[in-house]
C-alpha cells in the first residue's frame, strides 16, 4: 500500500501581514500531482488543516477544492483529523455523509475509536484517527481519573484502541501530538499552558506506522515508523533552512514500512539575509529569487535612512528587519547601547553620509554644531 502522509497545512495563515492562501494553493497543487504520479492508495492529513478555529472564506474554499479534486477527480480516499488549531465541530460538519464518498473527516474525539479500513492486494489496513483533544476532554468522554497531561490522555485512548485492535491486521495510527525530543519551530502553538505536552514515543508501540502532526520540521521520532511530515510551507523565519516535503510511505504485506520525503517547491521561499545595507543592495542585482519572503539582519552600526523602503526596492517581499549592532560602538560591539543616547552629531553624520555618499568635512561638522548650539540657546531663552 502507498500512503501519502502530510500535515500542518494551516490554511488561512497570515505571515508578517501577508495572506498565504495563494502560496498554499500553489504547493497543494503540487501535492495533488505527487498523489497522481505516485499512484497513492490513501492520503492522510494529521491535523492543523486550518490555521485558526474560524478560518477565512478563501481558506475554506481552498480546502473544498483540494479535497474535491483528490477524492472525486483523482479517486483517492482521504483521511484527515483536527489539530490544535482547528475547530473540531466546524471541521467535522457533514463527516458522516462525506465518509460515503471516501472522505473521512475526524474533528471531535470518538470514544469508540473505530478505524477507517483501506484495502490493498494483501488485505485490509486499519487506520486509527485520533483528532487532537485536551486531556480534560478525554477525561470527560472516555474516563480515567489519572489523566492529567497529554501523555496520560493518549495512553488512555490507546488502551481503548488496543482492546479492539485486530492483532493480525496491519495498522496505522494518526495523531496530533508533540513527541519527546522532537525539533521545534517558532511557528508552532504550544499544546498546553503550564502542563506537560510531550509524549514518549514508546506509547505508540504496536502500530506499523504512526502518522503524526504538529511539529513543522519533517523528522522521525524515536523510531523510523513514527514520522512527522512537517508543514507544507515555512511559517516562520526559524524554518528558513527547512526543506518542506510530504512523506510517501510504502507498506508491504507484513506491515513493514519504508518512507521517502518528496520535496515541495513553494511559490515564494522564506529566507534570511545578513549584511550591511550597502552590501545587500549591491548583491541584490545578481539574486534570481528577489520575490522570496525575506528577513534582513542589518549589520550597520549607525542609523540607516528608510531601510525598509530601500530594501523593498530590490526585495519587494522584505517582511522583517533586525538591527543587532545598531548603536554599538566598534570598541564595545557586545555592549548594548540605547540608540536614543546617540548624539545629534552622530545621527546627522550618518544621515549626511547616506544622502550624499560622502563623510562630513570638518567645516560642515563645525557648521552643524553651531546651528545646534544656536537652537539650544534659543530654546533656553524662550523657556
Amino acid at each position: 500500500m502507498r500512503i501519502l502522509h502530510t500535515a500542518d497545512w494551516h490554511l488561512g495563515r497570515i505571515f508578517h501581514g501577508v495572506h498565504l492562501t495563494e502560496d498554499q494553493a500553489y504547493v497543494l497543487e503540487e501535492l495533488i500531482e505527487i498523489v497522481q504520479d505516485a499512484q497513492v492508495d490513501v492520503v492522510i492529513v494529521s491535523g492543523d488543516i486550518y490555521d485558526r478555529a474560524v478560518p477565512p472564506q478563501d481558506a475554506v474554499s481552498l480546502l473544498d477544492d483540494v479535497l474535491s479534486r483528490l477524492v472525486a477527480h483523482v479517486g483517492v480516499p482521504v483521511v484527515l483529523i483536527a489539530g490544535n488549531h482547528d475547530s473540531p465541530e466546524r471541521l467535522s460538519f457533514g463527516a458522516r455523509l462525506l465518509a460515503n464518498s471516501n472522505l473521512h473527516v475526524f474533528g471531535s474525539l470518538v470514544p469508540e475509536s473505530l478505524p477507517v479500513v483501506i484495502g490493498d492486494r494483501y488485505g485490509p489496513v486499519d487506520i486509527y484517527p485520533l483528532p487532537f483533544a485536551e486531556p480534560a476532554v478525554i477525561r470527560e468522554r472516555i474516563g480515567g481519573d489519572n489523566i492529567r497531561d497529554h501523555e496520560s490522555a493518549l495512553r488512555r485512548i490507546l488502551q481503548c484502541i488496543r482492546a479492539r485492535q485486530a492483532v493480525d491486521r496491519r495498522s496505522i495510527l494518526m495523531a496530533h501530538a508533540a513527541v519527546l525530543g522532537g525539533k521545534r519551530s517558532d511557528s508552532e502553538r504550544p499544546l498546553s499552558i503550564g502542563g506537560s505536552e510531550t509524549v514518549d514515543p514508546a506509547i505508540f508501540k504496536g502500530f506499523d506506522y504512526v502518522a503524526l502532526g504538529h511539529l513543522h520540521q519533517a523528522q522521525s521520532s524515536g523510531r523510523d515508523y513514527i514520522q512527522y511530515p512537517g508543514s507544507i510551507l515555512k511559517y516562520s523565519f526559524s524554518e528558513s533552512l527547512h526543506q518542506k516535503s510530504v512523506t510517501l510511505v510504502e507498506m508491504d504485506a507484513t506491515g513493514r514500512c519504508t518512507t521517502e520525503r518528496i520535496g515541495l517547491s513553494p511559490r515564494h521561499d522564506v529566507r534570511q539575509i545578513e549584511g550591511t545595507l550597502g552590501d545587500i543592495l549591491k548583491k541584490a542585482g545578481s539574486d534570481e529569487n528577489r520575490e522570496d519572503y525575506i528577513m534582513v539582519t542589518l549589520l550597520d552600526r549607525q542609523p540607516v535612512l528608510n531601510a525598509m523602503g530601500r530594501l523593498r526596492e530590490v526585495y519587494p517581499n522584505t517582511l522583517h528587519i533586525e538591527r543587532p549592532l545598531f548603536g554599538h560602538s566598534t570598541a564595545h560591539a557586545h555592549a548594548p547601547t540605547d540608540h536614543l543616547r546617540l548624539s545629534e552629531a552622530e545621527i546627522f553624520s550618518s544621515f549626511f553620509s547616506q544622502v550624499t555618499g560622502d563623510e562630513m568635512s570638518e567645516s560642515e561638522t563645525q557648521a552643524f554644531a553651531e546651528i545646534v548650539d544656536a537652537l539650544h540657546r534659543g530654546r533656553r531663552e524662550v523657556s
